[in-house]
């Protein structure tokens, strides 16, 4: 495929690499310092996006103007921003994720199984770890985890704890830690009577979810219109 990538960055460099390492053709790593070189280039077959969410609006444009399809993973984004992927979705094929990690995937689907048998004997709390450059707090797949862990809301979310809380309410705690180069951990603890369960993914660098991109992406080649996720992938239907 012939495809523009998102961002300069780590993240973009590597998808850069190993989609030529894969007999891609990258047209271009772009981003809104060096938008002009979209008029210089083929037209892509697909953009993949894992850079900033600044980076949303020509993407946006250019997946319209040129019919192609979006693979898509940036975190952080404002609601209307979301609602703008969806709406895109309806005429063109978007593959959208939060972590693109078929590990975290797996976790995702361990945990759909097993918040429904604890979540009323057991106290839930989420962590999560990541390098120290990261802007967005909870990361976005904390996001998406908490979705499963409190899909009705019936738990008050607590983002870190301060001072006199008192005895704990029906609440799940989520805590965001920052370090070093942390490419990402993600830790749910079910803490019962005189028992708990730990469920734990840790990515031990940024490939996996480079990795990960491009099988969505070969994946959504020649797909029609929609709005696609890691589910599809894994061929797991919650219908």
């Amino acid at each position: 495929m012939k495809l523009i990538i998102g961002g300069n960055g780590k993240m973009g460099s590597l998808i850069k690499e190993t989609a030529q390492n894969l007999g891609h053709t990258v047209l271009a790593n772009v981003d809104t310092s060096n938008l002009d070189i979209l008029d210089q280039i083929e037209t892509a077959d697909m953009i993949i996006d894992f850079s900033h969410r600044d980076n949303l609006s020509w993407i946006l444009d250019y997946v319209q103007a040129h019919d192609c399809a979006l693979v898509y993973g940036t975190t952080g984004l404002e609601d209307d921003q979301k609602e703008q992927l969806v709406t895109l979705s309806k005429s063109h094929p978007v593959f959208f994720s939060a972590n693109y990690s078929y590990g975290v995937a797996v976790f995702s689907e361990i945990l759909k199984v097993a918040v429904p048998l604890l979540k009323d004997t057991f106290d839930m709390e989420l962590v999560e770890t990541h390098h120290n450059q990261k802007a967005d707090a909870p990361s976005g797949t904390a996001k998406a985890i908490l979705e499963i862990m409190n899909p009705d809301g019936a738990f008050k979310e607590v983002y870190g704890r301060h001072g006199l809380i008192g005895p704990r309410q029906k609440e799940i705690g989520v805590h965001a830690l920052r370090g070093g180069t942390e490419a990402g951990e993600h830790t749910v603890h079910f803490f019962g009577d005189n028992e708990s369960i730990t469920i734990t993914h840790h990515a031990t660098n940024r490939q996996i979810f480079v990795n990960g991109a491009l099988k969505a992406a070969a994946w959504l080649e020649n797909k029609p219109a929609g709005l696609y996720g890691m589910n599809d992938l894994l061929g797991v239907d919650h219908a």
